[in-house]
């Protein structure tokens, strides 16, 4: 799985599971450009990604403002000169029961995950298509597939990447750009540190696997989609959950 001299941008890749995919493909040979709305953040991980050998470049990006994210891809090429893998995992939660969710909760969440994944996918296909080659993984969650409570807005916008993922795929195939989804259980991040312990320890007696999943472990399947060894997969959804909802 070596990505030598390729270019790899990855959105919302200040902290958590963007944090690892970025250092994880530092470690097999990509110059990354670390997008994330909090720039300092970014630096630190571009800063990490230096000491592992490899190229990298902070970006702060809003990922929902067109001009941002359309900045972020630009700013790979001009920089880097290519895009060879695009990773869309910026995202974030308003949480609240369907009676209580406001208006601006609803869409504050899927204006990062939707239309960001859309505006960052649309740059980045276009010069895609022009080099017939690339590679676009969405992160999803499983969330996605079966719902959680208080999160309508989160599993409905998670539940819409993996349409617009399919439809991607198909758009994008005769290109040779592969556009796959990775879809998250339970994963150890800040986000998941906030249930409560009792909540906590209900979710992991669900896992088969019966452990919370690690960063590393989603870094792994999107490394694999991101690498040689995927060229023939495209519109795939992988759910990394320890077994939780097989």
């Amino acid at each position: 799985m070596n990505l030598e001299g390729k270019v790899a941008v990855v959105t919302g890749a200040g902290q958590g599971i963007g944090r690892e995919i970025s250092l994880f493909y530092a470690k097999h040979g990509a110059n990354v450009v670390v997008g994330d709305l909090n720039l300092d953040s970014a630096e630190q991980v571009a800063h990490e990604i230096e000491e592992i050998g490899t190229k990298s470049l902070a970006q702060q990006v809003d990922v929902a403002e067109k001009e941002s994210a359309q900045g972020l891809i630009q700013t790979a090429i001009d920089h880097f000169g290519d895009i060879d893998i695009l990773v869309n995992n910026a995202g974030i939660t308003r949480d609240a029961m369907l009676h209580k969710m406001t208006e601006e909760q609803f869409e504050q969440v899927l204006d990062v995950h939707m239309k960001g994944t859309f505006l960052c996918m649309q740059a980045a296909a276009v010069h895609m298509r022009q080099k017939q080659k690339g590679k676009i993984v969405n992160i999803s969650s499983i969330a996605g597939k079966v719902g959680n409570m208080g999160q309508v807005n989160y599993a409905g916008a998670k539940a819409g990447i993996v349409g617009m993922t399919k439809a991607a795929a198909k758009e994008l195939a005769k290109f040779q750009v592969n556009v796959n989804a990775v879809q998250p259980g339970f994963i150890d991040t800040d986000m998941t540190r906030a249930v409560p312990e009792k909540v906590r320890q209900l979710k992991i007696a669900e896992i088969p696997m019966q452990r919370v999943g690690e960063p590393l472990d989603i870094a792994k399947a999107v490394l694999f989609l991101s690498s040689d060894y995927s060229d023939y997969m495209t519109g795939n959804v992988l759910e990394v959950t320890g077994g939780r909802f097989m």
